[in-house]
């Protein structure tokens, strides 16, 4: 019979499991434990399992730190196996650390709350960041409110991170520092908004240069200097007046507290140039400018630092009429200039540039008085006349029926090509509506001037429009007779349908060279020769004949009084 005292299989089973404990317990857990030597770099723990576990030191430093561990120290750790093949316990401090990281950190994400780490590595598209055990994503886009080129001072050191995104069950933390940054600069701009007033004088640096200002830090808030609000005088990029660091002394011209927003002006500070404008600049006078800008409409002119002209395109030029700007002055050019109008309350003067200059329809009547004889090309011909290049870049216009004697419309213009050189007699100037009106026929004898044509001086003859002259043939063509008048006077041509009124007489086969007739005038061609057309004499014979002897009763016929007409006629001879 078994003695009391002597132990059965039983309780050998329960000292064992009281021995070892709940092993199975311990596994996937965070457990206290006691170092109980340091070995190398590895740390002897005691969990209170039947063997003891072995961990990294670098598991208890820091990144970037080394291990402050001494025997003796109690620690938590995660128990990963309770026995390896070794028999020895396998224990983590990083899983136990990030195991209570992760507790901690479900906690603070619920309420929003900032979490501090140390970002300690770099990782595709951002970088890695330690917080207190758990490992998270920080992207590159929220490091900072503005692009970072070099983070490496940023890391290793601990600061705060808002946590946006976490996953336990897939271990994926997201983290920005740019969150942070951006709720404490909204809280330093509130309160710094409240201390700032609409009128107030500041000293700001400039932080950031763009085309259209700078943005000025005032000590935690950045301000908007735009660029019309530099200077009074015209500013083409805020970078000829500022530099990125400059210290700069700015007026707060608008605050909206709503959006935060403030907008700065350093002309402000200075003395309206505008003031007192009008009786500066007087209208009629004179001034000299410099070009600032070019327009389609025209150009801008300062008269002084702030203060801008506009001279209108068609106060540019007397003559250059439709011309862009500038294809007449150029930026930076100086000129002459003459106040034309000036409006104070709407900060605008109106300049002229031609009239800084001679009218040079003026200076034109002066030399050139009527009467005057001129030679000039010939520009351009329209419906109603020819336009006359003349001296100082003006023109002047030949009306169609002062191109010649007995002729106009279409047939004077056709007398004359475009760029030929001609000479015309001035007949009226008028500056104001800059008009000059030239007459050519007046330079021909025989007109209402008196004056000789140069057909009639060649020949030393009279020859009007509609006088019959006595012709001899000197050449035979297909087309007509070449004819001179007299002896040794102006020669001109009969085209084939002026040499009768019947088709038998229209042939010029039917003369002989040293052959004479009479012929009317009908007009001159553009080299100023006389044409003659021997029916247009026959028309115009007939026509007088029956007005001088013929009538609805006479019973005479056209045979008879052409008769009576010509036996006149020849009479007279």
């Amino acid at each position: 019979m078994a003695s009391a005292a002597t132990p059965t299989r039983d309780d050998f089973a329960k000292l064992l499991e009281q021995t070892l404990g709940d092993a199975d317990g311990f596994e996937g857990r965070v457990v206290h434990g006691t170092v109980t030597g340091i070995e190398n770099d590895m740390a002897v723990i005691d969990v209170g399992l039947k063997s003891e576990g072995r961990v990294p030191l670098r598991e208890f430093a820091a990144p970037g730190q080394k291990a402050d561990l001494k025997v003796g120290d109690e620690v938590e750790v995660y128990v990963d196996r309770v026995e390896n093949v070794h028999g020895e316990a396998m224990l983590s401090r990083d899983r136990a650390r990030r195991e209570a990281a992760w507790d901690k950190l479900e906690a603070e994400f619920t309420q929003s709350a900032r979490v501090d780490g140390v970002i300690f590595g770099r990782v595709k598209g951002g970088f890695t960041v330690d917080l207190d055990g758990a490992v998270a994503f920080l992207p590159g886009s929220q490091v900072d409110i503005r692009p970072v080129r070099d983070v490496q001072p940023l890391m290793d050191i601990p600061q705060p991170f808002q946590i946006l995104k976490m996953d336990r069950k897939r271990g994926n933390i997201v983290v920005s520092r740019r969150a942070v940054l951006e709720e404490t600069r909204a809280e330093q701009r509130s309160g710094l908004i409240l201390s700032l007033a609409e009128g107030q004088i500041i000293d700001g640096v400039v932080k950031n240069i763009t085309d259209y200002g700078a943005f000025v830090d005032l000590g935690g808030i950045d301000g908007l200097l735009h660029v019309t609000d530099l200077s009074y005088k015209r500013v083409g990029h805020p970078s000829e007046v500022l530099n990125i660091g400059d210290t700069v002394k700015v007026q707060i011209i608008r605050i909206n507290k709503d959006t935060q927003r403030i907008s700065l002006g350093m002309k402000q500070l200075e003395s309206d140039p505008w003031d007192g404008a009008a009786a500066k600049y007087h209208v009629g006078a004179k001034m000299t400018g410099r070009v600032t800008n070019i327009t389609e409409y025209g150009a801008f002119v300062e008269l002084e630092a702030g203060i801008e002209g506009l001279v209108h395109v068609s106060e540019m030029s007397w003559t250059k009429k439709n011309v862009h700007p500038g294809k007449i002055v150029s930026t930076s050019q100086e000129v002459d200039v003459v106040v034309l109008e000036v409006d104070e309350d709407k900060r605008r003067i109106s300049l002229g540039l031609k009239q800084a200059q001679a009218n040079p329809w003026e200076a034109f009547a002066a030399a050139h008085p009527v009467g005057t004889e001129v030679e000039g090309e010939v520009k351009n011909a329209t419906e109603f006349g020819l336009f006359i290049g003349l001296d100082n870049d003006v023109d002047g216009m030949v009306h169609m029926s002062d191109i010649a004697w007995g002729i106009s419309g279409e047939d004077a213009l056709n007398l004359h090509r475009k760029g030929e050189m001609v000479k015309a007699i001035v007949l009226d100037i008028d500056a104001e509506k800059e008009r000059i009106s030239l007459g050519m026929k007046q330079l021909e004898r025989g007109g209402p001037s008196g004056a000789p044509s140069a057909a009639a001086a060649a020949s030393g003859d009279k020859l009007n429009k509609n006088a019959i002259v006595t012709v001899t043939v000197l050449e035979v063509r297909d087309a007509g007779l070449e004819v001179q008048v007299g002896e040794d006077g102006a020669t001109g041509f009969i085209k084939r349908t002026d040499l009768g009124r019947d088709r038998d007489e229209q042939r010029p086969e039917r003369f002989q060279v040293g052959q004479k007739f009479d012929a009317m005038v009908t007009g001159f061609d553009r080299s100023k020769k006389p044409t003659f057309s021997v029916k247009a004499m026959q028309i115009a014979e007939e026509k007088q004949a029956v007005a001088q002897y013929g009538s609805s009763d006479s019973g005479a016929s056209l045979g008879d009084i052409l008769g009576e007409a010509l036996k006149a006629r020849d009479t007279k001879k």
